[in-house]
């Protein structure tokens, strides 16, 4: 479902980012396929020096339909951005992508919070996360990151993952699973 970035598939993801119902809500725009070449190659460094860490999220097949990322990394916490080619949307990759990569924050690089910036008119990005378990509002609990997020002239909702209450979810969701089972 995840896979390390590599060069090699940056022109896959640049024609799914273009998509109009896509390029609006990703944080790292490109307007060419050698741009958004250079941007990842700035992000590889980024993630070598600890400012970031970013996947790519594959589909049933391997092939690369969207990237996960965790920007502005300062004290055990970041800023997710998450973004899927049209074509696989709706299909359930979203849930499991975020799993899988804040399973890999929380338990193996020891994170504790995970925020998300959703800006204001983008409901289904919304929608999306609010239906993880995990996900709460933190704009009353972080009113200095919110204010803070926005002060330009796009605005944002503000939400988090803490680290305790996504292991008591998945821990849940795996009891459960469990239970079924037998």
């Amino acid at each position: 479902m995840l896979k390390h970035r590599d060069l090699s598939e940056t022109n896959e993801l640049y024609q799914l980012m273009i998509h109009p119902t896509v390029y609006p809500f990703v944080r790292q725009k490109a307007s060419s396929a050698e741009e958004y070449l250079f941007m990842t190659k700035q992000l590889l460094e980024e993630e070598q020096i600890g400012k970031t860490i970013s996947r790519t999220i594959v589909g049933d097949f391997g092939q690369p339909i969207g990237t996960i990322s965790l920007f502005d990394i300062q004290d055990g916490a970041g800023f997710l951005g998450t973004w899927i080619g049209a074509p696989y949307q709706g299909m359930g990759y979203n849930r499991i992508a975020k799993h899988d990569f804040l399973s890999e924050l929380f338990f193996e690089k020891d994170f504790h919070t995970v925020f998300l910036r959703i800006r204001k008119e983008n409901e289904k990005s919304k929608r999306a996360s609010l239906k993880l378990p995990y996900v709460v509002c933190a704009q009353d609990s972080h009113p200095a990151l919110y204010e803070e997020i926005n002060t330009g002239d796009v605005k944002f909702d503000l939400f988090k993952i803490p680290k305790d209450l996504f292991y008591i979810v998945t821990a849940n969701e795996t009891t459960n699973e469990e239970e079924q089972a037998m």
